[in-house]
């Protein structure tokens, strides 16, 4: 029997973090059922297919992906870089999908005058950035500080925070934060 379809669940069930146990109760199935179909010893239906990916969770179009076998990206040019800003921010994420990532990285370009907005921005984890040029305010809590290349900010994602271009020239800083964001 070809075992592409176990191979296939391992390697969606492995990127997803998932024990076979853990995916059993997930999906409500069988550790053995999950084991099974991982070894090649049974095909199960699309039904059965179904409710297994569902714990991962994963439709079935995303399971059949012919890259789900592909090794990760690892080394990326300029021109992958995915945009994922708008207006006058842009930020520039490296990879196109971060499903299986635990960091998130950026290129962001603030334009003169630029700024994240009043509100203070928050949300899990934990970021930094290296100011590779130009000017930034950056703003954590009631702390703030004008950033300017070669500095670098890292803090609780948890703590409101602003960013805003306080100088005439575009700032571009290299950032990452975890778990991914955005």
């Amino acid at each position: 029997m070809d075992n592409e379809l176990g191979t296939r669940l391992r390697a969606a069930r492995t990127r997803a973090g998932l024990s076979q146990r853990q995916l059993a109760k997930q999906s409500g199935v069988t550790n053995a059922t999950i084991s099974m179909i991982e070894s090649g010893r049974i095909n199960p239906s699309v039904g059965s297919l179904k409710r297994v990916l569902s714990g991962i969770p994963m439709g079935l179009s995303e399971f059949f992906a012919d890259g789900l076998l592909d090794q990760e990206q690892v080394f990326f040019s300029k021109h992958d870089l995915i945009e994922i800003g708008k207006g006058r921010i842009s930020y520039r994420q490296i990879g196109a999908s971060l499903k299986t990532r635990k960091i998130q990285l950026l290129h962001e370009r603030y334009e003169a005058g630029a700024d994240t907005g009043k509100v203070p921005l928050t949300h899990d984890g934990e970021e930094c950035g290296l100011v590779l040029r130009g000017r930034v305010e950056v703003t954590v809590g009631d702390r703030v500080r004008v950033l300017g290349p070669g500095d670098i900010y890292y803090f609780s994602s948890r703590i409101g925070h602003r960013f805003r271009n306080v100088g005439k020239d575009v700032c571009e800083i290299a950032s990452a934060c975890t778990p991914p964001s955005f």
